[in-house]
């Protein structure tokens, strides 16, 4: 762990506490009174706020805030606020996550969690029909801006920077280390901009610019994500020894579901039945949409070879589970969890469009027929290997360049029109931070975001998906350059970002073990060639298991061909009990498997019920977050001693 230097750079906010009932005891900060939370925040506050700084449209906005204070005894040298990915998350329900981020630094900084306007306890905008949707569709999101009325532009980014930095001036906070994830870096970029006096350090993490050349159509988009496959693939032995590239092995996929899509049923998660047709944009929204992160990049691949095999389970399932993941929505569609109105309110209020939002939706739907016209005429390939037609019937808030199509028609008046001022780009320290196999937030994209600040130091986190310096990322390392650089801003040494292993990629699907390659025999084995494969599906059937665990956490799930997985939290990882679990269909696998987190080994210990004379028991072992990681199998099978290596699944 490194020495960090905390540096003292603003003066520090006045406390006084009323030390009476615990439940009424209060702490003043600057000009606001705090009281105790109900969350596990020592400290909240809301702050008032006007919803129109122009006073045109009448009313008030709650702002909510949660307030950790340092826990040191000198005076705080800092305070730290994180700010939320999105748009339509509060930031306040990702505590937990800011908090492990900043727990090194809590004892010399304070840490402030706000949820912006529009989101969580900040009067959460609920437009119940899109709430409530089966899917996002254009009428619905241009439904839910008309029935915001004269509130529609109240929501924007540039308002929301407006209430954070008023908020830190009735605190007493001169200066602070601003962090922000996904459309966080974009609130935080609007906050610079607006508020540059108000800043130490910004880090980016999963960063895109505010605009660019030709940003409407997200040109980097498509090439990141067909670069996530191609290097995942060139790193995975089994993969790269297929001729071709990662996209020449999806291909045939591809086009077998354009001349025969059909509709697909699956059962995935929680044991649920989910209905799709299966067709290129089903596979469009895997590839795009990395949800889930992990699987998606493992999987892909083998999937799509095995559907052309004749094995259409494992990329119908992760179609299934995409199909879920991308939907941002809570399973109970609480407002104060996700806003889809306020999601809309912001993509559709701020950032540009491909056509003009100042026109009438009916006009502007034509505009958006002609520009897209004119991009099939000139760039046809912009989301290669699908189709612009193909691109475009993924989920809008995925897609992006028809979901506003519907909204009312933007105003001169509108925040927006203002978003930032025109000035140059203040040169203060920021950190960006970019995922390497990140398609959504691509390292261009943080390249394009760290070339406008003077300042800027860019990290790419090799083999990293989205976010990278929260718990759920593949490395620390992200953690640990966050932290030194707003302890003493230092970006000198970002040697780790090189060292994240690469994704251990599914070799292939089989529907029986004896089509796996067989783990290696050491000293002691006993068991022959058909054994050894089995032991091969064993591994990967604990893999798989994992793999689910990691998108969706504790619950009950399904084996790909059979039985189920119970999934309980343990530590940085979890604990998975298998209950016949058919990964191939001739191999049964039930269980114990802790799954440490990024870091540590993995223990297994199963029994299976598999082909003839290859039934028993195995304990199974392998690292996590180790390039080259072998898997080390023991035990009996049928009456053979099984003493077998093979590569970590």
């Amino acid at each position: 762990m490194p020495v960090f230097l905390a540096l003292v750079l603003a003066a520090a906010p006045v406390f006084s506490a009323d030390h009476g009932h615990a439940s009424t005891e209060t702490l003043t900060v600057g000009q606001l009174t705090l009281r105790h939370c109900d969350t596990p925040a020592p400290w909240c506050g809301t702050f008032s706020r006007p919803l129109d700084p122009q006073g045109t449209v009448p009313g008030t906005v709650p702002v909510y805030f949660e307030y950790w204070p340092h826990t040191g005894g000198t005076p705080a040298a800092g305070m730290l606020v994180a700010t939320e990915g999105g748009p339509g998350f509060p930031a306040t329900e990702s505590r937990s996550e800011y908090l492990e981020l900043f727990e090194p630094l809590r004892g010399d900084y304070d840490v402030l969690i706000m949820d912006n306007r529009g989101t969580g306890r900040s009067g959460a905008v609920e437009c119940h029909a899109l709430q409530q949707a089966a899917a996002l569709t254009e009428k619905g999101i241009g439904a839910c801006g008309r029935a915001l009325g004269q509130r529609v532009a109240l929501y924007s980014t540039a308002l929301a920077a407006d209430d954070l930095a008023a908020l830190l001036q009735a605190l007493g906070v001169a200066r602070i280390g601003l962090y922000g994830d996904s459309y966080g870096t974009y609130f935080s970029q609007v906050f610079t901009l607006r508020h540059p006096d108000r800043l130490r350090a910004v880090v980016l993490d999963g960063a895109y610019p505010l605009d660019g050349p030709d940003y409407p159509w997200y040109p980097h988009y498509a090439p990141a994500m067909r670069e996530k496959f191609n290097r995942a693939c060139e790193r995975s032995s089994e993969c790269s020894a297929i001729p071709g590239s990662s996209m020449d092995h999806i291909a045939p996929a591809l086009k077998s579901l354009r001349a025969h899509p059909f509709e697909a049923r699956v059962r995935t998660g929680e044991l649920e039945l989910t209905s799709f047709r299966a067709d290129a944009a089903a596979l469009a929204t895997v590839m795009f949409g990395s949800a889930p992160a992990y699987a998606s990049v493992r999987e892909t691949d083998a999937a799509a070879r095995a559907f052309v095999e004749g094995d259409r389970l494992p990329l119908l399932r992760l179609m299934a589970e995409t199909r879920g993941q991308v939907d941002s929505r809570d399973p109970t569609h609480d407002a104060r969890l996700f806003s889809a109105g306020l999601a809309a309110a912001v993509s559709c209020g701020d950032p540009p469009q491909i056509f003009d939002m100042t026109l009438p939706p009916r006009e502007r739907v034509l505009a958006r027929d002609h520009a897209i016209a004119q991009r099939q005429a000139l760039l046809p390939d912009t989301y290669a290997p699908f189709s612009i037609a193909e691109y475009r019937r993924m989920p809008l808030d995925y897609a992006f360049i028809d979901e506003c199509v519907d909204w009312p028609a933007r105003t001169p008046a509108w925040p927006s029109s203002q978003l930032v001022p025109d000035a140059p780009y203040p040169d203060i320290p920021v950190l960006v931070v970019s995922g390497e196999l990140d398609n959504m937030t691509s390292a261009a994209d943080g390249a394009a975001a760290a070339a406008r600040f003077p300042g800027a130091h860019h990290v790419v986190i090799a083999n990293g998906f989205h976010v990278n310096a929260l718990a759920h990322s593949r490395s620390e390392c992200g953690a640990l350059l966050v932290r030194r650089f707003f302890a003493n801003l230092s970006t000198e040494d970002d040697r780790c970002a090189a060292e994240v292993p690469p994704v251990r990629l599914v070799p292939r699907f089989a529907r029986r073990a004896e089509e796996l390659s067989p783990a290696a025999a050491i000293e002691g084995n006993q068991a022959d060639q058909a054994a050894l494969k089995v032991v091969t599906a064993a591994l990967l059937t604990c893999e798989d298991a994992i793999a689910r665990a990691i998108a969706s956490g504790a619950g009950t799930g399904l084996g790909l061909r059979d039985g189920t997985v119970t999934v309980t939290q343990a530590g940085d990882g979890f604990h998975l009990a298998l209950h016949g679990v058919r990964w191939t269909a001739d191999v049964a696998v039930s269980g114990e498997v802790d799954w440490p987190g990024r870091t540590g080994d993995v223990h297994a210990s199963v029994t299976l019920e598999g082909p003839p004379g290859a039934s028993g028991a195995l304990q199974l072992e392998w690292p996590e977050g180790v390039a080259g990681a072998r898997a080390t199998a023991r035990g009996t099978l049928g009456t053979q001693a099984v003493a077998a290596q093979a590569p970590a699944p």
